[in-house]
Protein backbone atom coordinates (compact mmCIF):
# COMPACT_ATOMS: atom_id res chain seq x y z
CA UNK A 1 0.00 0.00 0.00
CA UNK A 2 1.33 3.44 -0.99
CA UNK A 3 1.28 5.24 2.36
CA UNK A 4 1.72 8.94 3.07
CA UNK A 5 5.29 8.18 4.20
CA UNK A 6 6.08 6.60 0.81
CA UNK A 7 4.54 9.61 -0.93
CA UNK A 8 6.51 12.04 1.23
CA UNK A 9 9.74 10.12 0.59
CA UNK A 10 9.12 10.16 -3.16
CA UNK A 11 8.45 13.90 -3.14
CA UNK A 12 11.54 14.64 -1.04
CA UNK A 13 13.74 12.54 -3.34
CA UNK A 14 12.51 14.25 -6.51
CA UNK A 15 12.10 17.84 -5.34
CA UNK A 16 15.66 18.94 -6.20
CA UNK A 17 15.37 17.61 -9.76
CA UNK A 18 12.03 19.16 -10.69
CA UNK A 19 12.76 22.44 -8.93
CA UNK A 20 15.87 22.64 -11.13
CA UNK A 21 13.82 21.77 -14.22
CA UNK A 22 11.45 24.65 -13.50
CA UNK A 23 14.33 26.95 -12.53
CA UNK A 24 13.09 27.23 -8.93
CA UNK A 25 16.21 26.16 -7.05
CA UNK A 26 16.21 27.33 -3.44
CA UNK A 27 19.21 25.98 -1.53
CA UNK A 28 17.52 26.02 1.85
CA UNK A 29 14.54 24.00 0.62
CA UNK A 30 16.81 21.60 -1.27
CA UNK A 31 18.81 21.07 1.93
CA UNK A 32 15.76 20.45 4.10
CA UNK A 33 14.04 18.11 1.62
CA UNK A 34 17.25 16.14 1.06
CA UNK A 35 17.77 15.61 4.80
CA UNK A 36 14.12 14.56 5.18
CA UNK A 37 14.45 12.14 2.27
CA UNK A 38 17.41 10.36 3.84
CA UNK A 39 15.85 10.36 7.32
CA UNK A 40 12.67 8.73 6.02
CA UNK A 41 14.69 5.76 4.74
CA UNK A 42 15.42 4.90 8.37
CA UNK A 43 11.75 4.70 9.38
CA UNK A 44 9.88 3.18 6.41
CA UNK A 45 9.01 -0.52 6.41
CA UNK A 46 10.03 -2.86 3.59
CA UNK A 47 6.88 -2.42 1.50
CA UNK A 48 6.97 1.36 1.87
CA UNK A 49 10.63 1.37 0.85
CA UNK A 50 9.90 -0.75 -2.22
CA UNK A 51 7.11 1.57 -3.35
CA UNK A 52 9.23 4.64 -2.66
CA UNK A 53 12.14 3.24 -4.69
CA UNK A 54 9.79 2.28 -7.51
CA UNK A 55 8.19 5.71 -7.88
CA UNK A 56 11.40 7.68 -7.21
CA UNK A 57 13.18 5.87 -10.05
CA UNK A 58 10.19 6.32 -12.37
CA UNK A 59 10.15 10.07 -11.69
CA UNK A 60 13.91 10.27 -12.22
CA UNK A 61 14.12 8.05 -15.32
CA UNK A 62 10.74 7.99 -17.10
CA UNK A 63 12.48 9.50 -20.14
CA UNK A 64 14.84 6.53 -20.70
CA UNK A 65 12.39 4.79 -23.02
CA UNK A 66 12.18 7.80 -25.34
CA UNK A 67 15.02 6.50 -27.50
CA UNK A 68 13.00 3.40 -28.43
CA UNK A 69 10.73 5.63 -30.50
CA UNK A 70 13.53 5.93 -33.06
CA UNK A 71 13.88 2.14 -33.31
CA UNK A 72 10.11 1.64 -33.83
CA UNK A 73 9.96 -0.05 -30.43
CA UNK A 74 7.39 2.19 -28.75
CA UNK A 75 5.74 -0.83 -27.13
CA UNK A 76 8.88 -1.29 -24.99
CA UNK A 77 8.57 2.11 -23.29
CA UNK A 78 6.15 1.09 -20.49
CA UNK A 79 8.06 -2.18 -20.03
CA UNK A 80 11.33 -0.27 -19.58
CA UNK A 81 9.76 2.18 -17.11
CA UNK A 82 8.26 -0.62 -15.03
CA UNK A 83 11.54 -2.56 -15.21
CA UNK A 84 13.50 0.41 -13.89
CA UNK A 85 10.97 0.85 -11.10
CA UNK A 86 11.23 -2.81 -10.09
CA UNK A 87 15.05 -2.70 -10.00
CA UNK A 88 15.23 0.35 -7.74
CA UNK A 89 12.21 -0.74 -5.76
CA UNK A 90 14.11 -3.94 -4.93
CA UNK A 91 17.25 -2.00 -3.97
CA UNK A 92 15.22 0.19 -1.61
CA UNK A 93 13.46 -2.91 -0.27
CA UNK A 94 16.86 -4.30 0.76
CA UNK A 95 17.37 -1.26 3.00
CA UNK A 96 14.41 -2.40 5.08
CA UNK A 97 15.41 -6.05 5.48
CA UNK A 98 16.41 -5.31 9.06
CA UNK A 99 14.93 -2.70 11.35
CA UNK A 100 18.38 -1.92 12.71
CA UNK A 101 19.64 1.63 12.44
CA UNK A 102 23.28 0.66 11.80
CA UNK A 103 22.25 -1.86 9.13
CA UNK A 104 20.10 0.76 7.40
CA UNK A 105 22.84 3.38 7.50
CA UNK A 106 25.24 0.88 5.92
CA UNK A 107 22.68 -0.19 3.30
CA UNK A 108 21.92 3.41 2.31
CA UNK A 109 25.62 4.20 2.00
CA UNK A 110 26.22 1.09 -0.12
CA UNK A 111 23.30 2.09 -2.36
CA UNK A 112 25.36 5.12 -3.40
CA UNK A 113 27.87 2.74 -5.05
CA UNK A 114 25.40 0.55 -6.97
CA UNK A 115 24.93 1.03 -10.74
CA UNK A 116 22.47 -1.53 -12.17
CA UNK A 117 23.65 -2.72 -15.61
CA UNK A 118 26.33 -0.02 -15.53
CA UNK A 119 23.76 2.79 -15.42
CA UNK A 120 25.03 5.12 -12.69
CA UNK A 121 22.70 8.11 -12.89
CA UNK A 122 20.96 7.29 -9.63
CA UNK A 123 23.32 8.92 -7.17
CA UNK A 124 21.68 9.31 -3.80
CA UNK A 125 24.17 12.08 -2.90
CA UNK A 126 22.82 14.11 -5.82
CA UNK A 127 19.98 15.23 -3.56
CA UNK A 128 22.49 17.65 -2.00
CA UNK A 129 23.95 19.04 -5.25
CA UNK A 130 22.13 22.39 -5.06
CA UNK A 131 22.05 22.57 -1.30
CA UNK A 132 24.27 23.87 1.48
CA UNK A 133 25.67 20.38 2.08
CA UNK A 134 28.34 18.57 0.08
CA UNK A 135 28.11 15.55 -2.21
CA UNK A 136 31.37 13.69 -1.55
CA UNK A 137 31.22 10.17 -0.14
CA UNK A 138 32.83 11.37 3.09
CA UNK A 139 30.29 14.16 3.51
CA UNK A 140 27.45 11.80 2.67
CA UNK A 141 28.63 9.36 5.32
CA UNK A 142 28.81 12.24 7.84
CA UNK A 143 25.22 13.22 6.97
CA UNK A 144 24.08 9.62 7.39
CA UNK A 145 25.87 9.29 10.71
CA UNK A 146 24.36 12.55 12.00
CA UNK A 147 20.84 11.45 11.04
CA UNK A 148 21.47 7.99 12.49
CA UNK A 149 22.63 9.36 15.87
CA UNK A 150 19.75 11.85 16.01
CA UNK A 151 17.12 9.17 15.37
CA UNK A 152 18.73 6.80 17.86
CA UNK A 153 18.94 9.27 20.76
CA UNK A 154 16.01 11.63 20.08
CA UNK A 155 13.67 9.87 22.51
CA UNK A 156 16.11 9.64 25.41
CA UNK A 157 17.95 12.95 24.88
CA UNK A 158 15.52 15.06 22.87
CA UNK A 159 17.03 18.56 23.29
CA UNK A 160 20.61 17.37 23.26
CA UNK A 161 20.13 15.25 20.13
CA UNK A 162 18.46 18.15 18.28
CA UNK A 163 21.28 20.50 19.30
CA UNK A 164 24.02 18.06 18.28
CA UNK A 165 22.27 17.39 14.96
CA UNK A 166 21.98 21.11 14.18
CA UNK A 167 25.61 21.73 15.09
CA UNK A 168 26.74 18.85 12.88
CA UNK A 169 24.68 20.12 9.92
CA UNK A 170 25.95 23.69 10.33
CA UNK A 171 29.52 22.37 10.54
CA UNK A 172 29.06 20.33 7.36
CA UNK A 173 27.57 23.37 5.60
CA UNK A 174 30.56 25.46 6.63
CA UNK A 175 33.05 22.84 5.48
CA UNK A 176 31.26 22.51 2.14
CA UNK A 177 31.35 26.26 1.49
CA UNK A 178 34.99 26.66 2.54
CA UNK A 179 36.47 23.90 0.38
CA UNK A 180 35.40 25.19 -3.02
CA UNK A 181 38.18 26.31 -5.35
CA UNK A 182 37.43 28.35 -8.46
CA UNK A 183 39.13 27.24 -11.69
CA UNK A 184 39.85 30.15 -14.00
CA UNK A 185 38.80 29.99 -17.63
CA UNK A 186 41.59 29.10 -20.10
CA UNK A 187 42.99 32.00 -22.07
CA UNK A 188 41.41 31.01 -25.35
CA UNK A 189 38.58 32.49 -27.35
CA UNK A 190 36.18 29.55 -27.44
CA UNK A 191 32.77 29.36 -29.08
CA UNK A 192 30.35 26.55 -28.24
CA UNK A 193 28.06 25.90 -31.18
CA UNK A 194 24.86 24.40 -29.75
CA UNK A 195 22.29 23.04 -32.18
CA UNK A 196 18.58 22.17 -32.11
CA UNK A 197 18.06 19.33 -34.57
CA UNK A 198 15.35 16.79 -33.82
CA UNK A 199 16.58 13.23 -33.57
CA UNK A 200 14.31 11.99 -36.36
CA UNK A 201 15.75 14.69 -38.65
CA UNK A 202 19.39 14.37 -37.64
CA UNK A 203 20.06 11.03 -39.37
CA UNK A 204 17.72 11.56 -42.31
CA UNK A 205 19.96 11.47 -45.38
CA UNK A 206 17.82 14.19 -46.99
CA UNK A 207 18.94 16.60 -44.24
CA UNK A 208 22.63 15.70 -44.26
CA UNK A 209 23.80 18.33 -46.73
CA UNK A 210 21.90 21.09 -44.91
CA UNK A 211 23.36 20.07 -41.52
CA UNK A 212 26.91 19.89 -42.90
CA UNK A 213 26.60 23.31 -44.55
CA UNK A 214 25.27 24.85 -41.32
CA UNK A 215 28.22 23.40 -39.40
CA UNK A 216 30.71 24.76 -41.93
CA UNK A 217 29.00 28.17 -41.80
CA UNK A 218 29.27 28.20 -38.01
CA UNK A 219 33.00 27.49 -38.34
CA UNK A 220 33.38 30.33 -40.87
CA UNK A 221 31.55 32.70 -38.52
CA UNK A 222 33.87 31.70 -35.68
CA UNK A 223 36.89 32.41 -37.90
CA UNK A 224 35.51 35.84 -38.80
CA UNK A 225 35.01 36.55 -35.09
CA UNK A 226 38.67 35.58 -34.49
CA UNK A 227 37.96 32.64 -32.19
CA UNK A 228 40.68 30.16 -31.29
CA UNK A 229 38.45 27.10 -30.94
CA UNK A 230 34.95 26.07 -31.95
CA UNK A 231 33.26 23.12 -30.24
CA UNK A 232 30.40 21.34 -32.04
CA UNK A 233 28.07 18.74 -30.42
CA UNK A 234 28.15 14.95 -30.42
CA UNK A 235 27.62 13.57 -33.95
CA UNK A 236 27.34 17.13 -35.24
CA UNK A 237 28.31 15.59 -38.57
CA UNK A 238 25.76 12.72 -38.82
CA UNK A 239 27.94 10.40 -40.87
CA UNK A 240 31.17 8.39 -40.72
CA UNK A 241 33.50 11.37 -40.91
CA UNK A 242 36.78 9.53 -41.45
CA UNK A 243 35.26 7.93 -44.57
CA UNK A 244 34.13 11.24 -46.09
CA UNK A 245 37.22 12.73 -47.73
CA UNK A 246 35.50 15.91 -48.98
CA UNK A 247 34.33 17.09 -45.55
CA UNK A 248 37.56 15.88 -43.93
CA UNK A 249 39.70 17.88 -46.36
CA UNK A 250 37.59 21.00 -45.87
CA UNK A 251 37.87 20.76 -42.07
CA UNK A 252 41.62 20.22 -42.34
CA UNK A 253 41.90 23.34 -44.51
CA UNK A 254 39.77 25.43 -42.13
CA UNK A 255 41.84 24.22 -39.17
CA UNK A 256 44.75 26.42 -40.28
CA UNK A 257 42.59 29.36 -39.11
CA UNK A 258 40.79 27.87 -36.10
CA UNK A 259 40.89 24.68 -34.02
CA UNK A 260 37.75 22.60 -34.66
CA UNK A 261 36.42 19.97 -32.27
CA UNK A 262 33.38 18.03 -33.38
CA UNK A 263 31.55 14.77 -32.86
CA UNK A 264 30.93 12.15 -35.53
CA UNK A 265 31.14 8.42 -36.13
CA UNK A 266 34.41 6.63 -36.90
CA UNK A 267 34.73 3.35 -38.76
CA UNK A 268 37.69 1.00 -39.01
CA UNK A 269 37.84 -2.68 -40.00
CA UNK A 270 34.04 -2.90 -39.96
CA UNK A 271 33.85 -1.61 -36.37
CA UNK A 272 32.11 1.63 -35.41
CA UNK A 273 33.01 4.19 -32.74
CA UNK A 274 31.26 7.23 -31.35
CA UNK A 275 34.10 9.71 -31.55
CA UNK A 276 35.41 13.23 -31.10
CA UNK A 277 37.51 14.71 -33.92
CA UNK A 278 40.02 17.50 -33.39
CA UNK A 279 41.25 19.44 -36.42
CA UNK A 280 44.12 21.84 -35.76
CA UNK A 281 46.80 23.29 -38.03
CA UNK A 282 46.06 20.86 -40.84
CA UNK A 283 46.17 17.77 -38.62
CA UNK A 284 43.44 15.46 -37.36
CA UNK A 285 43.27 13.61 -34.05
CA UNK A 286 40.47 11.31 -32.92
CA UNK A 287 39.26 10.32 -29.44
CA UNK A 288 36.90 7.35 -29.20
CA UNK A 289 34.29 7.03 -26.50
CA UNK A 290 35.43 5.04 -23.46
CA UNK A 291 32.09 4.37 -21.73
CA UNK A 292 29.01 3.46 -23.76
CA UNK A 293 25.37 4.11 -22.83
CA UNK A 294 23.86 0.89 -21.41
CA UNK A 295 21.19 -0.49 -23.80
CA UNK A 296 21.72 2.55 -26.02
CA UNK A 297 25.20 2.00 -27.46
CA UNK A 298 25.90 -1.37 -25.89
CA UNK A 299 24.01 -4.22 -24.25
CA UNK A 300 25.67 -4.91 -20.86
CA UNK A 301 24.78 -8.60 -20.77
CA UNK A 302 26.56 -11.88 -21.58
CA UNK A 303 27.48 -12.34 -25.26
CA UNK A 304 24.72 -14.81 -26.20
CA UNK A 305 22.00 -12.66 -24.64
CA UNK A 306 23.57 -9.53 -26.13
CA UNK A 307 23.47 -10.99 -29.66
CA UNK A 308 19.90 -12.18 -29.14
CA UNK A 309 18.74 -8.70 -28.06
CA UNK A 310 20.61 -6.99 -30.91
CA UNK A 311 19.09 -9.39 -33.43
CA UNK A 312 15.60 -9.12 -31.97
CA UNK A 313 15.36 -5.37 -31.39
CA UNK A 314 18.18 -3.66 -33.33
CA UNK A 315 18.11 -5.56 -36.65
CA UNK A 316 21.37 -7.34 -35.84
CA UNK A 317 23.33 -4.13 -35.24
CA UNK A 318 26.54 -4.51 -33.23
CA UNK A 319 27.51 -2.56 -30.14
CA UNK A 320 29.82 0.39 -30.64
CA UNK A 321 33.48 -0.19 -29.87
CA UNK A 322 35.37 1.71 -27.17
CA UNK A 323 38.84 3.06 -26.51
CA UNK A 324 40.88 1.58 -23.67
CA UNK A 325 41.82 4.93 -22.17
CA UNK A 326 40.36 8.46 -22.18
CA UNK A 327 42.01 11.06 -24.41
CA UNK A 328 43.45 14.44 -23.52
CA UNK A 329 43.78 16.86 -26.43
CA UNK A 330 46.30 19.70 -26.38
CA UNK A 331 44.71 22.69 -28.12
CA UNK A 332 46.72 25.89 -28.57
CA UNK A 333 49.05 24.64 -25.83
CA UNK A 334 46.25 23.94 -23.29
CA UNK A 335 45.14 20.45 -22.29
CA UNK A 336 41.47 19.42 -22.49
CA UNK A 337 40.06 16.03 -21.50
CA UNK A 338 37.70 14.82 -24.22
CA UNK A 339 34.34 13.36 -23.23
CA UNK A 340 31.12 12.40 -25.00
CA UNK A 341 27.77 12.75 -23.24
CA UNK A 342 27.08 9.82 -20.87
CA UNK A 343 30.72 9.01 -20.16
CA UNK A 344 31.23 12.51 -18.72
CA UNK A 345 29.09 11.35 -15.80
CA UNK A 346 31.32 8.36 -15.00
CA UNK A 347 34.58 8.13 -13.07
CA UNK A 348 36.25 6.20 -15.91
CA UNK A 349 36.59 9.28 -18.13
CA UNK A 350 38.57 11.08 -15.42
CA UNK A 351 41.19 8.36 -15.11
CA UNK A 352 44.75 9.76 -15.05
CA UNK A 353 43.31 13.26 -15.33
CA UNK A 354 46.03 15.81 -16.10
CA UNK A 355 43.93 18.95 -16.61
CA UNK A 356 40.96 20.68 -14.96
CA UNK A 357 39.45 21.47 -18.37
CA UNK A 358 36.92 19.02 -19.81
CA UNK A 359 35.10 19.27 -23.12
CA UNK A 360 31.76 17.45 -23.12
CA UNK A 361 29.86 17.07 -26.37
CA UNK A 362 26.30 15.75 -26.14
CA UNK A 363 23.22 14.92 -28.17
CA UNK A 364 20.21 15.20 -25.88
CA UNK A 365 17.72 15.07 -28.75
CA UNK A 366 17.24 11.36 -27.96
CA UNK A 367 15.42 12.30 -24.75
CA UNK A 368 13.86 15.73 -25.22
CA UNK A 369 11.57 17.21 -24.15
CA UNK A 370 12.22 15.77 -20.68
CA UNK A 371 14.18 16.31 -17.47
CA UNK A 372 17.15 14.36 -18.91
CA UNK A 373 19.28 17.43 -19.82
CA UNK A 374 18.72 18.84 -16.32
CA UNK A 375 19.72 15.58 -14.65
CA UNK A 376 22.81 15.40 -16.83
CA UNK A 377 23.75 18.96 -15.94
CA UNK A 378 23.34 18.23 -12.22
CA UNK A 379 25.52 15.14 -12.59
CA UNK A 380 28.17 17.22 -14.35
CA UNK A 381 28.09 19.59 -11.40
CA UNK A 382 28.58 16.58 -9.12
CA UNK A 383 31.73 15.54 -11.00
CA UNK A 384 32.88 19.14 -11.27
CA UNK A 385 32.86 19.32 -7.47
CA UNK A 386 34.42 15.88 -7.11
CA UNK A 387 37.39 16.50 -9.42
CA UNK A 388 37.54 20.30 -9.34
CA UNK A 389 36.83 20.77 -13.05
CA UNK A 390 35.92 23.44 -15.58
CA UNK A 391 33.46 22.17 -18.21
CA UNK A 392 32.74 23.17 -21.77
CA UNK A 393 29.47 21.38 -22.58
CA UNK A 394 28.20 21.74 -26.13
CA UNK A 395 25.00 19.94 -27.02
CA UNK A 396 22.29 19.30 -29.55
CA UNK A 397 19.07 20.11 -27.67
Amino acid sequence: MFTYKSLLTTLCFTYFLYSNYYNLDIYLLNTLFAIMAIALLFVLNKKELFLSGFFISVLWFWWVGYSFVYYDLIFLIPIVIIGIGLVYGTLFYLIGLRNNIVYRMTAIFLLSFISPFGFNWFKIELLFINSYLGTSKLEFMAILLSICLFLHYKEKYKRESVLVFLISMITLCFLNSSQKEVISKPKLEIIQYNTNIKQEEKWDRNNRRKIVLENLQAIQNAIENQKDLIILPETAFPLVLNKNSNINNELLELSSKIAILTGSLFQKDGLYYNSTYLYEQGERKVAHKVVLVPFGESVPLPEKIKHFINDLFYNGAKDYETADEPTTFTIKGIKFRSSICYESTTDAIYKNLDTPYVIVISNNAWFTPSIQPNLQRLLLKYYKNKYNLYYFNTTNY
